[in-house]
């Protein structure tokens, strides 16, 4: 549904039935040019944020890298035109481009990490842009440095630019980004998915940090996002993308509040899974006692003596921010990070600390499914081999006794035997992570632990994902781990909660009783701290931190 833009000259960025392609190149065929972004327009004003968004694959960060004239991944622009301060950019040239990107408009990527060069000092790296295109001098881009720096509420801005990337934490280096982006006051910012690898309790500080930044500049930006509550917070009109067509565009409250399409409405109807507590009736599945762990040879304390338990067929969900200890309390119950301290028991018998000590038992009934389902498959394997292995493994099935299973465990994630002989390119991410499920199911575990599973999916593909585990569980009477900072997600498939912090458990129990009030300080942090789909939330979050914060 491509609408067509008129010109208008209060218009910063025009963009005029963009049509993009890519080459795919499926196994064992011929390569093919696919159209992924179909005909889309789009205006934004001085001063205006825009907000893309969609589920994977939408066009989103396509789109919005057009703004630059830029394909990302050998995608051509191969349609319509791009209009930055009324010139079509797209046919500026090699030159012309070069003088355009980093000076008129700038580009906040998903991992500062990823972004920054770790051998040279902050400083260096956010003046760059500014000092290559002849903006100002060495001295004036470090006074607007240093200005960016409290403007973004960053820790001793005067000297913050004289450390190294590794040196600050992760929401410090996005908000270090968001500065360098600025630093040449640029007419238009491209916001990539910036808070999406943050915890909710960094993520606000740095949406609040971005918003205030766009306000007091005037940039006008686009802010592409999965998340229609974080994008609530910060644009002024949303486009809807889906499969690289515009689905509906319209202010923010009225995309919020009156969506006019099925697909939006989807979208803003996401609600929170109604999962029932199921009350413990038996002794622990699995039980950690007094649980100390530690790396560098004992040096970094992780773990602090930490005791948790999880029961048959029921959820634990540890929650808590990066740092805290979640995904370490795992690899020490699955062995790869042997406890200094403590013991872990497994239906009563206690297990051996290193992996490699282990029974082949131990490791069937204890499963896990890992975050980034890209990683966690080999991608020259087709779907059907990936599930087979732990079969073949664990049960020594061959031949039709292993393709008769796979073709069951197919069913059972709601997929089908046709995705059999696919391989890992050739699925969605949600289809991914659906497939490492099967996988895990395949040994027939007691336990599975889920490590941020959901979290780089979209939405609706996550709720799914969370359904089908929900329903799994009931059908296999399988326990679960399910280690998140995303809150939502914790009401959704939770019987019981820990909540960790610096390493510590510092709330436990039924989950009823976890988000019950009244809250240590840290939880009652975390809670107020999950974005709302709601025009004006942020605002109100971040008063009722400053309240909190004077009250103490």
């Amino acid at each position: 549904m491509a609408t067509p833009t008129p010109s208008n000259s209060d218009n910063l960025l025009e963009i005029r039935n963009l049509k993009i392609e890519a080459t795919s190149y499926p196994p064992g065929e011929p390569p093919r040019d696919i159209t992924i972004v179909h005909g889309v327009s789009l205006s934004l004003k001085r001063g205006r944020v825009l907000g893309l968004i969609g589920e994977s694959g939408a066009g989103k960060s396509t789109i919005g890298l057009s703004s630059m004239a830029y394909g990302r991944g050998g995608v051509r622009i191969t349609g319509g035109e791009v209009l930055l301060n009324g010139r079509d950019i797209l046919k500026s040239g090699r030159g012309g481009i070069r003088k355009i990107r980093g000076r008129e408009v700038c580009y906040v990527a998903q991992s500062a990490a990823a972004a920054f060069n770790p051998a040279h000092k902050l400083m260096d790296q956010v003046v760059e842009a500014a000092l290559q295109h002849g903006v100002v001098n060495r001295a004036e881009a470090e006074g607007r440095a240093k200005a960016l720096f409290q403007k973004l509420s960053l820790p001793d801005p005067e000297n913050i630019g004289n450390r190294y990337p590794h040196q600050v934490s992760g929401g410090q280096l996005q908000r270090v980004m968001t500065a360098m982006a600025l630093c040449s006051e640029p007419d238009l910012i491209v916001f990539d998915e910036p808070t999406t690898a943050l915890d909710v309790t960094t993520q606000i500080d740095v949406l609040a940090a971005i918003k205030d930044a766009i306000r007091d500049t005037g940039v006008a930006a686009l802010y592409i996002t999965h998340d229609l509550a974080v994008v609530a917070q910060i644009a002024d009109e949303i486009m809807v993308l889906r499969h690289g067509e515009l689905v509906e565009w319209g202010e923010t409250q009225q995309i919020i509040n009156e969506p006019k399409q099925d697909y939006t409405r989807d979208l803003v109807a996401v609600h929170q899974i109604d999962h029932s507590e199921k009350t413990a009736t038996s002794a622990p599945l699995l039980s950690v006692k007094n649980v100390t762990a530690a790396y560098a040879g004992g040096v970094v304390q992780v773990l602090k003596n930490v005791s948790v338990d999880i029961h048959p067929g029921q959820t634990l969900a540890v929650v808590g921010e990066s740092g805290s200890g979640k995904s370490t309390l795992a690899r020490a119950i699955t062995g790869l990070l042997p406890p200094m301290e403590g013991s872990i028991e497994f239906e009563g018998r206690t297990l051996a600390k290193r992996l490699s000590d282990r029974k082949r038992e131990d490791l069937r009934e204890l499963q896990m499914i890992y975050q980034m389902a890209d990683v966690a498959m080999n991608p020259r394997q087709t779907v059907a081999d990936i599930i087979g292995r732990p079969l073949e493994f664990y049960f020594g099935m061959r031949g039709k006794e292993r393709d008769a299973r796979v073709a069951e465990l197919l069913d059972k994630i709601e997929m089908g035997k046709g995705f059999a002989d696919r391989y890992p390119a050739e699925l969605s991410g949600g289809q991914k992570q659906r497939v490492c499920i099967a996988r895990a199911l395949a040994a027939k575990p007691k336990l599975i632990i889920c490590d941020e599973v959901t979290s780089a999916l979209d939405p609706l593909v996550a709720n799914g994902i969370l359904r089908l585990l929900l329903d799994l569980q009931a059908e296999e009477d399988v326990a679960y781990l399910f280690i998140t900072h995303d809150l939502a997600t914790v009401k959704s498939i939770a019987d019981s909660i820990a909540v960790m912090y610096r390493g510590e458990v510092v709330r436990y129990g039924p989950k009823s009783k976890v988000l019950t009030p009244p809250f240590d300080d840290y939880t009652d942090l975390l809670l107020s701290s999950v974005p709302q789909m709601e025009v004006g939330w942020l605002e109100k979050a971040i008063s009722g931190r400053r309240m909190a914060s004077a009250g103490n």
